[in-house]
């Protein structure tokens, strides 16, 4: 058993004697707010320090799965479980209709758009007669499990962190997942993510809603806990507060949660009793001085109090169980010689900038075709129109005899297109082996919940076992448990490279993959580029070391202020005029 299991049944077993110690009932209480803010920070670990996106309003989410609860217990005498299970519906609901409006916006956007309905979901609970206005709703039930109510805050106590424990076990498995790894990649933007097949609009939206119906079950708990609800819980103070927490314990981390609320919540209420004492007055100095030390907090901590933590317990290595796991299915290849990307008069224009201009190609199966060109030729967006990350203004593409012109790049990823970038994109955070793995994203299906229920090991596992399997291919497998951050930039290239072979397509896009590389490293990429094109995989090749390009391509399309200059083989290319002017300048 690792340490940090260890540490985990040693946590579980304190929770679970905590309530049976003759401990003050104030800290037992203390103990049930910790829990309640706890989950709501869990979903902003996803939210925020996975996916990148900035919520102020998670109380809002709070308040909908308290105030259904309240109501309906109240109204019609449904039992608690029914409640739960309404709250978190409604709460999926309105998560799904605000993310499918404000995840679409970017920068500065979305966080005010979730501040505004935050402060609308607040006046509106505050408004409306049914829920009792302002002065809320009151008298709630108690919750009962298997006809044993929960009369006191020690019994409730077993409920609430049973649910805590149960969310950040299901967060953690996961982001160690298909899903998990998406999750990630939609962080750093969604160029590379979308390209490896991440439906990045459909991940971000996946998060939100599950940041809310954790948001949704602390509501629950916090109206049975407190017999009564009113708005003032679910303001927008709180949901900058439950930001903090997060963002104090580790906002990357699912335990920084735990460590954040604790803190914050401890924090909060010793201060109310220090301050007066120490000042002689009353005036909410307390507050000032909370501010005050969050934002030395943001300053020297910034990753957090869990990061601390995590550098002082031994790393872990991922267990090498995938050794027997049957191979993934492959995908058919063309046959050799067949036209397998076809490029017919394509022109990106950019305002009165024309930076390709009627440029006609061909890949065949089986053949490795090289683009080069001076610096501004306009390759790289030649590079992006062919997959998907620019739209054409004239012209048309077709992969094997489909037209692709206007797919998104995952859906030209889907049909067999992988591809590496001009400047490397990676998650540094990740193991090189979960690096690699993200390019098979495609040939995975297993959701979110089956990877919260680790119902998707033996997946994981074939995925796993194709990611190393790419790795040797590439000669890099003797890092795949290092941090992507890492290694060394030719290494980093090296590991694109299998990160698209992972994607098993019929034709790879290469974007200057011999920058950064060691004339060895280079030697074994053109070894590797030989053996791949006698696979049969077809290559297009953008390179401006001219040793690597003449090579191994078998032709060589020349490109020059976004024209087309010139195509033939290697030796032609050499030969011709127009190209030494181009490149020379005589």
């Amino acid at each position: 058993m690792t340490l940090r299991r260890v540490v985990l049944l040693l946590f579980v077993l304190a929770l679970a004697l905590l309530p049976q110690l003759p401990v003050p009932e104030f800290w037992i209480t203390q103990a049930n707010y910790i829990g309640l803010y706890t989950l709501v920070a869990i979903g902003l670990v996803l939210l925020t320090g996975v996916a990148g996106l900035i919520s102020f309003g998670q109380s809002a989410f709070v308040g909908l799965g308290a105030y259904t609860a309240a109501y309906l217990a109240l109204k019609y005498g449904l039992s608690p479980w029914l409640t739960l299970a309404a709250g978190l519906a409604v709460t999926a609901v309105g998560a799904l209709i605000l993310g499918w409006v404000t995840l679409r916006m970017s920068g500065h956007y979305l966080p005010l758009a979730t501040i505004a309905w935050c402060l609308s979901l607040y006046y509106l609970l505050g408004n409306l007669d049914a829920l009792g206005k302002f002065d809320g709703l009151t008298g709630v039930p108690l919750v009962s499990i298997f006809g044993f109510p929960l009369e006191n805050r020690r019994h409730f106590f077993y409920l609430l962190w049973a649910l805590v424990i149960v969310a950040a076990v299901m967060t953690t498995h996961l982001l160690d997942s298909r899903m998990g790894r998406a999750l990630r990649a939609v962080r750093n933007g969604t160029t590379m993510a979308e390209a490896m097949g991440v439906d990045t609009f459909r991940v971000k939206v996946m998060a939100f809603v599950l940041a809310a119906l954790l948001a949704s079950v602390s509501g629950w708990l916090f109206a049975y806990f407190q017999r009564t609800v009113n708005p003032s819980p679910f303001g927008l103070n709180m949901g900058i507060e439950y930001l903090f927490m997060a963002v104090v314990g580790g906002v990357g981390h699912v335990w920084g949660a735990l460590a954040g609320a604790a803190v914050v919540k401890i924090l909060e209420d010793q201060l109310q009793q220090w301050m007066p004492r120490l000042l002689g007055v009353t005036n909410n100095y307390e507050t000032v001085l909370f501010g005050a030390l969050l934002v030395v907090a943001l300053r020297y901590g910034r990753d957090g109090l869990w990061a601390a933590v995590e550098a002082r317990l031994p790393r872990l290595q991922r267990r090498r169980d995938w050794a027997d796991a049957p191979p993934l299915p492959a995908r058919e290849r063309p046959a050799r010689g067949e036209v397998v990307l076809d490029a017919r008069a394509v022109r990106k224009q950019f305002g009165g900038l024309v930076a390709v201009n009627d440029v006609s190609l061909q890949v065949r199966a089986g053949e490795i075709l090289g683009l080069i060109g001076p610096n501004g030729a306009g390759k790289s967006t030649t590079f992006n129109l062919l997959t998907g990350v620019l739209r054409l203004s004239s012209g048309e593409i077709s992969l094997c005899g489909a037209p692709i012109r206007g797919l998104p790049s995952r859906e030209i990823a889907r049909r067999g297109v992988a591809r590496t970038f001009q400047h490397v994109k990676m998650l540094p955070g990740m193991t090189v082996l979960e690096n690699v793995a993200l390019g098979a994203h495609l040939r995975g299906h297993a959701g979110p919940l089956g990877a919260m229920l680790r119902l998707d090991r033996a997946e994981e596992r074939r995925l796993f076992r194709e990611a190393e399997l790419q790795l040797r291919r590439i000669g890099i497998a003797d890092c795949m448990h290092d941090q992507a951050g890492n290694l060394a930039m030719g290494q980093q290239r090296l590991m694109e490279i299998a990160r698209a072979l992972c994607a098993d397509p019929i034709l790879l896009l290469l974007d200057e993959p011999a920058a950064g590389l060691r004339h060895k490293e280079k030697q074994a990429l053109a070894d590797v580029l030989r053996q791949l094109r006698s696979e049969g995989l077809s290559i297009l090749l953008v390179e401006h070391d001219m040793d690597l390009v003449m090579d191994v391509t078998d032709r060589i399309v020349v490109m020059e202020f976004g024209t087309k200059l010139t195509e033939g083989t290697p030796a032609e290319v050499q030969a011709d005029p127009a190209v030494r002017t181009a490149y020379l300048g005589t």
